[in-house]
């Protein structure tokens, strides 16, 4: 972590403690996030689950900051990945080994909803009121809402201002394209742009032409994927066609590989989002963030994934009240300053956070929908991410997509 973020969070973290003095020191005077648990009760302790590089830490540091609020409560922070967490908790909530609170992307939600591992969110209405309208809308699930938000996000093009200018940057996709292939040419060692080429999460954009949504306008068709439609067939075959201009075998182009061309200062552009801020700024990159470019045919940005990422009350917490309590204390607007400060999350709330690059993501978000929620994405990712593997190298894109309708509905 750079000094200037260590300071901004030394900063932070000693407005918080003074904050805490003044307003926790009696139990008639509950901040947000209070519950029974205050002084003088049994002592608990709450098990967290999150990931590593940032979210820990935030996990952390919130806990310390709210057990000086509720000396009681204490809470441990365990490393499950936010990936991991919906598997394991299957596994190990009903084995009275999981998690209090566990972090989760909201795709998952139908999936611990229908395998009754999660509690509804407590005081739905002032949740709501609290946090952006994308976060609870994303968290409701049959007219209920579940888990807490605690970050949004999308991505977006990442450039590096070293072998790019702002006014360089392509708006269109057949125009990075024609840039990326003169740049390649003239620079030897260097690409002008990656990807995660085999990564549904990103691959996703090339299937939204005209409107068209995965499940449907909702994200709840459960009968149509509209992944192997007219539009989407069309985008992909487009898709497959940038094979030239980045000529590398889906193998060769995973997540960390493209992050890495980039940190190393060998890549011009980048679709990622807001976690990879801080290890490109540690790495002396000096790069700017625009709204991805345009599908052919349309003017506008391409329509990209929007996810939140919620805390989840598990259905086996002994603490249930508790955990909410918590939970509901991380979305104040102090441990969304201090969550962003550590990760480079968006914030789950209407709340003001100091980053040149936010405009670039506000303006993605703007063309940007959120993951479905529905049972069926749980199939949606292994089927997706091989077909767009296989459309890169060359497959039959009817083929592909057909296969990955079938897969992910059970055909």
């Amino acid at each position: 972590m750079n000094k200037k973020i260590v300071g901004a969070v030394a900063c932070v973290s000693a407005a918080l403690l003074a904050f805490f003095a003044v307003t926790g020191c009696s139990g008639k005077n509950k901040t947000q996030g209070s519950s029974s648990s205050d002084s003088g009760q049994k002592e608990i302790t709450l098990t967290v689950w999150e990931s590593l590089s940032g979210p820990d830490e935030f996990i952390k540091q919130a806990g310390e900051a709210y057990t000086k609020l509720h000396p009681n409560v204490k809470i441990n922070f365990v490393n499950v990945e936010l990936g991991d967490a919906s598997g394991q908790i299957a596994l190990d909530g009903p084995a009275g080994v999981g998690p209090d609170l566990f972090a989760a992307p909201h795709d998952k939600l139908g999936e611990l909803v229908a395998g009754g591992h999660v509690k509804p969110t407590v005081n739905p209405s002032k949740v709501k009121s609290e946090v952006l309208g994308a976060c609870s809308s994303a968290l409701t699930y049959d007219g209920t809402m579940y888990g807490y938000p605690v970050s949004a996000e999308t991505y977006a093009l990442f450039y590096n201002k070293a072998l790019i200018s702002e006014a360089d940057v392509p708006t269109t996709w057949e125009g990075l394209s024609t840039w990326v292939k003169d740049f390649n040419k003239n620079n030897p060692g260097k690409r002008g742009f990656v990807m995660d080429v085999g990564n549904a999460y990103y691959t996703i954009i090339f299937t939204t032409k005209d409107g068209n949504r995965l499940f449907g306008p909702s994200g709840t068709d459960t009968v149509n994927t509209n992944l192997n439609n007219a539009p989407a067939v069309e985008g992909m075959k487009f898709f497959q066609s940038l094979r030239p201009m980045l000529n590398v075998p889906a193998a060769d182009l995973q997540t960390s590989t493209a992050d890495e061309a980039f940190k190393a200062g060998t890549a011009a552009m980048h679709i990622t989002g807001l976690w990879n801020v801080v290890p490109f700024e540690e790495a002396g990159i000096d790069f700017g963030v625009a709204a991805l470019p345009a599908l052919p045919g349309e003017t506008t940005p391409s329509a990209s994934f929007s996810g939140t990422r919620a805390m989840f009350v598990s259905e086996y917490s002994d603490y249930p009240e508790e955990a909410a309590a918590f939970a509901e204390f991380l979305i104040s607007p102090e441990m969304q300053q201090l969550r962003f400060n550590l990760t480079g999350a968006m914030p789950s709330i209407n709340t003001t956070v100091s980053s040149k690059y936010m405009p670039g993501f506000l303006k993605q978000l703007d063309y940007a929908f959120p993951m479905p929620s529905i049972p069926a994405m749980g199939q949606f990712w292994e089927a997706m991410n091989n077909a767009s593997k296989n459309i890169w190298d060359g497959a039959d894109v009817q083929t592909e997509l057909d296969a990955c309708n079938n897969a992910i509905l059970g055909k």
